[in-house]
Parts: structure tokens; C-alpha cells; sequence
């Protein structure tokens, strides 16, 4: 199941996983490697390997293999590993064969890349598991590092989690500036639903509520796709649940971390939504080294 999703994300955002590659290359080698241009004279092959320094979920196997397939098609790479798969410190990932030139101009993107969605990776699994037991399940947010979105969100799903909107163009989601902006939650859940209407759109739409008053007057426009519960402690979360009753999917959210998030899976919300998945996890620390 997990390997379908993850293969529905790169078929959907394989444009903008090749822009990514396509920036990332241009950022890091411009025009020219001068350093490995001095030493390498000619077109021998050579092998290096991958090797991570943790126990880990590793992730970004599939993008690195997109990234040599496009290019840089004179390398060729061996796969020990599949993303999602749990590898052990020191063990062999990925093997990269081809000129050393070639091989060297790609190397710090390719460890950048698994790096840091394997740290999400890890991190999501982990979260993942603690609550395995909750039918509730984890959510990202736009909370990614700028250009760097697609990997970390591709990332996220590999853990086990799941994609909240990827920007601000695929779904609408009325938060509290919104509603202050308009005056009441009623105005703006007004405006939104004539804005579609209107512009005969189909996308989802999420509204965050803080309080017991604001979901009296959400609950009462069933064409709403989910509820976020911003802020609300344990307690009052629950309570909301039992509130509204299964009528339509709930999302807890805001200031969610690892200490807590059991207690707010357990309170019988369909999502959690954590940013710091993506903005505070930590790299896993690994290595490319010639065989």
C-alpha cells in the first residue's frame, strides 16, 4: 500500500520532482565540478557506495535514481535497499558505477537529498508507530524548507504519513487570520462557498475552529470536507469529537510534538497534523566512499 502511494506521488508531481533535480544541480554544480575536472583525465569507470551512519527508514532512493536516469545518464546505480525499508548503521545502500567525474558532480546532492528524507522518514515511522493503535493518522503541513517541498512531503508519505495540501492552490483551508479578516467564521465560510460557485471549483475545503462557538456554527455547512481543532487541549478536543459525532472527518492541530501526540490520537481525531515532521527532523547522517 505504501509503495502504491509513494508511486501515485512521483507519477502526479514528476514535472515538479524534475524542476527540483533540475535546481538543485544548477545551484551546486553551476557550469562546472573545476575540482574533480583537475584530477580526472579520463572516462574510467570507478564504484562508490552509500552507506548510512544510523539505523534508520531510508528514503530517497528512488529520487537519486531519477537523478542519475535524467542526468546523468553515463552513471548507472545498484539499489540494495528500497525507500520505506528499515537499514542498519553501516550498512550498503546504494551503489553508484560510472566515471568518477560524473560521479563525484552528483555526490552532495544525492547525500542531501537521502539525508534529509530519511531523517523525515525516520521520524514519521516512529511517530507512526506510537499510535498504530488510534485509527488516527499523521499529517504534514506547509511548514517545508523552500524549494524543498516535494522531496520532504514524498518523504513523509514513505514514513507512513500522509499529505495535507501541498500549497495553497489544491485546497482551501480557513484559518484564524481568515476568519479574523472577514469579521466571523460565518463570513468567511460565506465568502468561500461563493468563491466556488463562482469559479465552478472542485477542491477540498478545511476550516480550523478554537473554540465550542465556532464549531456550532461550522457544523451546521455539511458541505465542509474537515474540521481542524486549533489549539485545543486533550480535553477539549474529545469533547469536540463527541461532539460532532463522525459527520465529518477531524483534524487536531497546533503545538502537537512527541510527547503528546498519543494523548491527542487517543481522543478519537481521524488526523494530527505536525510541522516539525518536516521542519525539525533531524538528518541521518550518511556517507558516499569508493569501493
Amino acid at each position: 500500500m505504501k509503495l502504491k502511494t509513494t508511486n501515485r506521488f512521483e507519477s502526479k508531481y514528476s514535472k515538479e520532482i524534475l524542476t527540483f533535480l533540475k535546481n538543485a544541480l544548477d545551484e551546486d554544480f553551476g557550469y562546472e565540478d573545476h575540482t574533480s575536472k583537475s584530477y580526472f583525465k579520463n572516462n574510467n569507470n570507478n564504484s562508490f557506495k552509500l552507506i548510512t551512519k544510523s539505523n534508520c527508514v531510508i528514503s530517497g532512493i528512488r529520487l537519486s535514481e531519477i537523478l542519475i536516469e535524467k542526468f546523468r545518464s553515463n552513471l548507472s546505480i545498484e539499489k540494495f535497499f528500497s525507500d520505506g525499508d528499515q537499514v542498519k548503521k553501516g550498512e550498503k545502500v546504494l551503489e553508484i558505477n560510472g566515471p568518477a567525474y560524473s560521479i563525484l558532480s552528483v555526490e552532495r546532492l544525492i547525500l542531501n537529498i537521502m539525508q534529509r528524507m530519511s531523517g523525515i522518514s525516520t521520524l514519521t515511522s516512529n511517530l507512526s508507530k506510537l499510535i498504530s493503535h488510534t485509527k488516527c493518522k499523521i499529517l504534514d503541513t506547509r511548514k517545508t524548507t523552500p524549494g524543498f517541498r516535494y522531496p520532504e512531503k514524498w518523504a513523509v508519505l514513505i514514513g507512513g504519513g500522509v499529505n495535507h495540501r501541498m500549497g495553497l492552490f489544491d485546497a482551501i483551508l480557513i484559518k484564524d487570520n481568515h476568519i479574523d479578516s472577514c469579521g466571523s467564521i460565518e463570513n468567511a465560510i460565506v465568502s468561500t462557498k461563493d468563491y466556488l460557485d463562482q469559479n465552478n471549483l472542485k477542491i477540498p475545503v478545511y476550516i480550523e475552529v478554537r473554540n465550542r462557538e465556532e464549531l456550532d456554527e461550522v457544523i451546521r455547512h455539511n458541505w465542509i470536507d474537515r474540521i481542524i481543532l486549533d489549539n485545543m487541549s486533550p480535553v477539549e478536543t474529545k469533547e469536540s469529537v463527541s461532539f460532532i459525532q463522525g459527520r465529518f472527518p477531524v483534524e487536531s492541530s497546533g503545538n502537537i510534538n512527541e510527547k503528546n501526540i498519543l494523548e491527542y490520537a487517543e481522543t478519537g481525531v481521524d488526523f494530527v497534523s505536525m510541522g516539525s515532521i518536516t521542519h525539525s527532523a533531524s538528518i541521518i547522517d550518511m556517507s558516499i566512499i569508493k569501493v
